[in-house]
């Protein structure tokens, strides 16, 4: 099987711009980046490709392949996907909670394809048995696309439930769920530069710096 992570670090996360400047932001997706990918290889993944607009330099040291297509996220991985002739995993590069027993739990089901949600409707990892007659389409409620997808193509579903994988870094309250539940480089980052401040609803997010 192989795995594919569509990547973009420049100005990444604006979202996280209250809490980060541009260039903070783009090293910390590489570094969510590098956790993905530590946790794909710990899960015994060995053929994992980038796919991106070109080729980060930064990420040379990574054994990976890179896949260069200028076009959008869907068009890129819809023409990725009629070129393999393998199972695909597909997973976003900002899951720096992922744990390669979840890796492995996902990719030796026994249903055709497996769907993590994300939060707000999005899907943070999709794995197809047969990639080649699937077509993807994010944004907007892209879990219940894909469901509908997978039910049109008569396929056997599986919804991974899991706060870890459905955990994906988009705003600065989410940072905190690094500090809690993180490892690896990622949270290294964020422990330089937050702490956590618990107030009687929920756990807060302060810069320190």
């Amino acid at each position: 099987m192989r795995a594919v992570i569509p990547y973009k670090q420049e100005n990444a996360k604006s979202r996280l711009s209250p809490v980060l400047s541009r260039t903070e932001r783009e090293e910390f997706v590489e570094l969510m980046l590098r956790d993905v990918v530590c946790s794909l290889r710990e899960a015994g993944v060995k053929d994992i490709d980038i796919l991106a607009t070109f080729k980060y330099s930064s990420l040379s040291d990574l054994d990976v392949n890179f896949v260069i297509d200028p076009a959008d996220l869907n068009e890129s991985i819809n023409k990725y996907l009629k070129k393999v002739n393998q199972p695909v995993l597909i997973i976003m590069a900002d899951l720096p909670l992922t744990r390669p027993e979840k890796i492995n739990d996902i990719i030796n089901s026994e249903e055709d394809v497996v769907i993590v949600p994300g939060k707000g409707g999005g899907t943070n990892i999709l794995f197809i048995k047969e990639p080649a007659g699937f077509s993807v389409c994010y944004y907007g409620m892209s879990f219940r696309n894909h469901c509908s997808i997978a039910k049109y193509l008569n396929c056997s579903l599986r919804i991974y439930d899991s706060f870890l994988l459905s955990t994906d870094i988009d705003e600065p309250n989410d940072i905190v769920e690094i500090l809690l539940h993180g490892h690896g480089l990622s949270f290294e980052y964020v422990q330089n530069k937050f702490e956590l401040e618990s107030g009687r609803a929920r756990v807060k997010l302060n810069c320190l710096h």
